[in-house]
């Protein structure tokens, strides 16, 4: 199909040469001599490209008042800007607002060739950019094969085949939208539209605009009427990002949607009745939210159907060196960062540390140490100094001796003990103060490691406390020991 161009020039011989040129290298061409033609042309059909005039005599707007206009409304749509009286200033000025180049009249028919033929290409090629980075996104697994992964991969089988709206509660950073846009995949609705309402910053006139768009007000500087998401997710899936995030206001919006399906849009007398599975998330407790009155109650039993909960980095640390793994080949692929091996203190460091920000921060993590380690032996993998000082802080520093036990005054057998403490201090909180994998690093069977435990006073939840706890745990213990 050949490409759509549309020339808007008010002098009608160089209309006309300019898409004889066209025509005769493939192109399909419309013509428009000022603002008011060139909109509805525009409205009409959007092309492939526009060839934009600065100075049209007889116009509302010039070709700098129009090219601000469709940028605004579409931004991805090249406008290539010509001028018979233009300065360096004005050129200067239509880049910046977005064109794509600017040709000074008279320019040779070639050259004009050159530049449609790029500018389309271009928008081709980012068109195809986007539709692959979501074919890219839809083909993403979740990573993992903890118990707690275990639970929730089996819980998305269970419930990806219903029609039922689901709430997906889970820290900031665990991966809340990769959940709904897997539930999405294996859903009967996997071939329709999955779309995104994520509301932060958003006024409640605004969201309602998002959620149900607005008719066509006949003018003709307006783009085509705006369809809501709600429309265009029908017989697909909506997920709505944060949903604690939405104004009272909009929550009472939606709320009544879910209640009939049906929206009325503005200017459209006709009510419109919707087939859409609305998937909702929230990393903070309603149930608290609408103690204070800042989440409707009835709207939480409306979208808590199926309720799926989704666990932190720190209540899956198995998973840590799968995820490493794949973060890094990633890494690799999307940033052309060269790929490394973590070493076994790297990697012990960072299950021992209780990750706040979840899987979002230990990608930025890895992400930071590649670009670090650049400089460093390629071969070599990467040393647990080379850890942001917050893990090392948060977590290193339990598998190293305690600066407050003075081990060097100590019998052997104490200093034995003190090591040991902390070596399995250590381990426990590696595993999430899971005995048998513990016992199974360790080289230790669980019998023998329960009783090595209860002999250092360790229980097994003590390795989930925080490590200032520890501290003063380990401190406590040393003093009993001295004065033994």
């Amino acid at each position: 199909m050949p490409y759509d161009i549309l020339v808007v020039d008010d002098e009608a011989d160089i209309r006309e040469l300019i898409c004889d040129g066209l025509k005769d290298e493939g192109y399909s061409t419309r013509v428009a001599a000022n603002s008011l033609e060139a909109f509805h042309s525009i409205n009409e059909k959007v092309p492939s490209a526009i060839i934009l005039d600065i100075w049209l005599q007889g116009s509302e707007l010039d070709g700098l008042g129009i090219l601000e206009i469709i940028k605004h409304k579409y931004p991805y749509l090249p406008v290539i800007m010509i001028s018979g009286h233009g300065t360096i200033e004005t050129a200067i000025t239509s880049i910046k607002m977005g064109a794509y180049d600017y040709i000074v009249k008279p320019f040779t028919e070639d050259k004009l060739h050159v530049v449609v033929q790029r500018a389309c290409e271009t928008s081709k090629l980012l068109k195809e950019n986007s539709e692959l980075k979501l074919k890219v996104r839809d083909k993403t697994e979740l990573i993992g094969t903890s118990s707690a992964m275990n639970n929730l991969k089996n819980t998305i089988e269970k419930v990806a085949p219903t029609a039922g709206r689901i709430l997906i509660t889970g820290p900031a950073g665990s991966g809340k939208e990769l959940v709904a846009r897997i539930i999405h995949k294996k859903s009967k609705r996997s071939n329709e539209p999955f779309l995104t309402l994520n509301s932060a910053g958003m006024s409640s006139d605004k969201i309602h605009l998002e959620l149900f768009g607005e008719e066509h007000k006949n003018n003709l500087y307006d783009a085509p009427r705006k369809v809501g998401i709600l429309e265009l997710a029908n017989h697909g899936t909506l997920f709505i990002d944060e949903v604690s995030d939405l104004p009272l206001p909009a929550q009472n919006k939606i709320l009544r949607f879910l209640q009939d399906s049906v929206i009325e849009r503005p200017g459209n007398a006709k009510p419109l009745k919707l087939d859409v599975r609305v998937i909702a998330s929230t990393s903070k407790d309603l149930q608290e939210e609408i103690k204070i009155g800042k989440f409707r109650q009835d709207l939480f039993y409306r979208l808590n159907v199926i309720p799926v909960k989704i666990p932190s980095l720190a209540e899956r640390k198995d998973d840590i060196p799968l995820l490493c793994e794949f973060f890094i080949k990633n890494l690799e692929k999307t940033s052309g960062l060269i790929p490394r091996k973590l070493g076994e203190d790297t990697i012990a460091a960072m299950q021992a540390y209780n990750w706040p920000g979840n899987i979002r921060q230990l990608h930025n993590v890895l992400e930071w140490l590649l670009i670090m380690s650049q400089e460093t032996q390629l071969k070599e993998p990467i040393r647990v100094e080379l850890l942001p000082p917050e893990i090392l802080s948060g977590g290193v520093k339990i598998i190293r001796p305690d600066a407050s036990a003075d081990v060097m005054s100590m019998p052997l057998r104490e200093a034995r003990e003190v090591f040991e403490r902390q070596y399995l201090l250590a381990q426990m909180s590696r595993f999430n103060g899971n005995i048998s994998r513990t016992s199974s690093f360790v080289g230790m069977e669980r019998s023998a490691l329960h009783r090595k435990l209860k002999s250092l006073n360790i229980s097994t939840t003590s390795a989930n406390n925080n490590f200032e706890d520890e501290k003063v745990m380990m401190s406590s213990w040393n003093k009993q020991h001295e004065q033994a």
